[in-house]
């Protein structure tokens, strides 16, 4: 089911009157709130169980906007904005006045970035304003890329649901810090360090650590309810065999190099030789191997060229310690 314009402004109006609204965009879906009411951005913490001091990113209907809601628009952001908005990119900036620290999680910087999905755009239309809005989902676990997966993981804790379709990106925006020298790429995602640099013409760094908290840092990530175990490709026949025999019920998420191998698992997902494919699905094949009853998944790690480095991202997320 497609949001219709009435649902659209039932959302705008929950919007207005403080309430919690889940939408649709290209990446993920995502948790509105007013970005401008604090005790609304107060309920988007406590329904997903999210840290006070991680910030939420700011979504704005323009790129002719950004001015409304951030201290000054530096060349490299211009550039950026006008070659990759609407799209899953998103700019830290310095905070404009209207944005409220308990949207930065107390920080003087800013995230922001323009959904591209219809149903974002009409309901930030329609409202007249920002939303802040970090993914629908409880804190840390796997991002909903369906309005099902949102009333799955939060229920009631939304007052509204815009079923968009599932999202065509599937993993998150891009975020970039465009505050310092050299843009630097603090979370990987749907657009890619390639693409930066073709705009900018110029080089991009991808950021180890940063002095910026942004969303997606935590060492436990993305992460399904079984335990995630990174391997070489060619190690995972012998280590889902191993695993087997050791009583767990092992998902394999497996390569493409790997296509004609048998391989002996509770449950197998073939990996798409595509990575704008392998990007859309990921949340869903962890979700289904959750939902298969695996207590432990293998996989490896895609090259990270394109959109591989958000891939791999994710993946590292997904095992890290909990």
């Amino acid at each position: 089911m497609t949001a219709t314009t009435g649902d659209i402004q039932k959302a705008a109006e929950v919007l207005r009157g403080g309430g919690l609204v889940a939408l649709p965009t290209e990446t993920v879906y995502g948790l509105a709130a007013d970005a401008e009411n604090p005790a609304a951005l107060a309920r988007v913490f406590q329904a997903k169980g999210r840290p006070a001091d991680h910030p939420l990113i700011v979504h704005i209907g323009a790129a002719e906007q950004l001015g409304d809601w951030v201290a000054d628009v530096p060349e490299t952001a211009r550039l950026l904005a006008e070659h990759c908005w609407p799209g899953p990119l998103t700019l830290v900036l310095r905070r404009g006045h209207r944005v409220p620290l308990a949207a930065t999680g107390g920080l003087e910087t800013v995230a922001v970035r323009v959904p591209a999905h219809p149903v974002a755009l009409a309901l930030l239309s329609a409202f007249g304003g920002a939303v802040a809005a970090p993914s629908a989902n409880r804190f840390g676990s796997v991002s909903p890329t369906t309005a099902d997966h949102v009333r799955t993981d939060l229920g009631d804790a939304v007052d509204f649901v815009l079923d968009g379709g599932p999202c065509e990106v599937g993993v998150e925006s891009t975020i970039v810090d465009v505050t310092g020298g050299t843009p630097t790429i603090l979370r990987p995602g749907g657009v890619t360090r390639e693409e930066l640099e073709a705009v900018l013409g110029g080089p991009v760094a991808v950021g180890t650590t940063t002095r910026v908290r942004v969303p997606g840092q935590h060492p436990s990530h993305y992460a399904p309810r079984a335990r995630v175990v990174l391997v070489e490709p060619d190690e995972i026949p012998a280590e889902a065999r191993r695993a087997q025999e050791e009583g767990h019920q092992v998902g394999v998420f497996l390569p493409p190099s790997l296509a004609d191998v048998p391989v002996k698992a509770h449950a197998v997902v073939a990996v798409p030789a595509s990575s704008a494919d392998y990007a859309r699905g990921l949340y869903g094949y962890l979700r289904e191997l959750d939902e298969r009853g695996c207590d432990l998944i293998l996989a490896s790690l895609p090259p990270e060229n394109g959109l591989g480095l958000a891939l791999s991202n994710r993946l590292h997320r997904a095992a890290g310690p909990r």
